[in-house]
């Protein structure tokens, strides 16, 4: 394999550990998916029927964007392939595609006009970067679904699927993560705060875009979130990283 191959397995994988860690999958259910450098239309996904704590960066499947398994030794669910193929061909910026059903997220997909609120400053993180899909339109399996759902996120980062879950996508696996992990956050302090009863005290627009944009400029942070999520493992959970 070619040394960003090997990087890519390692980052998605650690990804995927993390996530377990934090509570943010589901059963053996849910993605994450990364487009592989120069080979166009090609990318790693976690294979169907491995919880994400067992996974290792020698489990992950390489599909095309036909669909077609080109490595791998695990097959693919196929929601999984119908949403990510369809996000990665249509968003330039989609490198990197995750898809939860974290709980507060989908907590606030399951609410009548359920929305992410400027309410705290992890919130702001998402300014101006959040699209919804009310429609919800049962499993993802046929193209059309993966098509439709890429559509609505056309202009955004961040998808909530009414009734389901979240997709988040990013031009790289720090970055990607980074957001899904804020963003479990944010919905989590919404969540807690809503069940006071009380209401929530709104950030005025214009700090709201101020901060976003302050959160989201040019930030080493990400990337050291994830190396510090790679020594917990490496600490933790020996032999996560093993490529066999």
């Amino acid at each position: 394999m070619a040394y960003t191959e090997i990087d890519a397995r390692l980052d998605l994988t650690a990804a995927l550990r993390s996530a377990s860690r934090q509570g943010l999958g589901e059963g053996i259910c849910n993605h994450f998916s990364l487009a592989l450098a120069g080979r166009p239309g090609q990318f790693l996904i976690n294979p169907q029927g491995l919880h994400w704590s067992e996974i290792t960066p020698g489990d992950l499947v390489i599909v095309d964007a036909q669909g077609r398994k080109v490595s791998g030794k695990h097959r693919v669910e196929p929601t999984a392939f119908f949403i990510h193929s369809a996000i990665h061909r249509g968003k330039s910026n989609a490198a990197c595609v995750m898809h939860t059903h974290m709980p507060y997220a989908t907590a606030l997909t399951v609410l009548q006009d359920g929305r992410l609120a400027w309410a705290s400053q992890n919130a702001l993180k998402f300014h101006n970067r959040v699209a919804y899909d009310d429609n919800y339109q049962g499993l993802a399996l046929d193209e059309a679904e993966g098509e439709r759902m890429c559509r609505e996120m056309r202009d955004a980062d961040v998808l909530f699927l009414g009734n389901h879950g979240v997709i988040v996508c990013g031009p790289t696996v720090s970055a990607t993560f980074d957001d899904l992990y804020y963003l479990e956050r944010a919905c989590m302090l919404q969540v807690i705060a809503m069940g006071t009863g009380k209401p929530l005290r709104i950030v005025a627009d214009a700090i709201a875009a101020k901060t976003g944009r302050q959160m989201n400029g040019e930030s080493e942070q990400p990337a050291l979130h994830l190396e510090a999520l790679k020594r917990v493992l490496d600490r933790e959970e020996p032999g996560w990283s093993r490529l066999e």
